[in-house]
């Protein structure tokens, strides 16, 4: 199930670290090593794309805050029920024998 949000309800840079992020995932995908063969790229490389991962994540955090989305949130059903309801307990009080 993809994010709800439309293209339409993203900024033209939340756009752009989307499509950066979903880029740089499939590469790395696309290029892991199977059955123990080398890896195509080079450990620069790599780290190359981690650190962009992460400037990315950061980003992508900076403006959710700004916009005053939580990053922990995850798409949902409407008519979904919530997983787990808070309660609350009260102590009991001392018996008096």
């Amino acid at each position: 199930m993809d994010n709800p949000e439309s293209s339409a309800e993203l900024s033209k840079e939340q756009q752009i670290m989307r499509a950066m992020r979903k880029t740089l995932t499939s590469i790395v995908r696309d290029t892991a090593p199977r059955d123990g063969d080398p890896s195509p790229l080079r450990t620069d490389t790599v780290e190359n794309i981690r650190m962009c991962l992460g400037l990315i994540s950061a980003r992508e955090a900076e403006l959710a805050e700004q916009l005053g989305l939580a990053r922990n949130e995850r798409p949902h059903y409407s008519d979904e029920t919530a997983p787990a309801q808070a309660m609350q307990f009260v102590a009991p009080g001392k018996k008096l024998n």
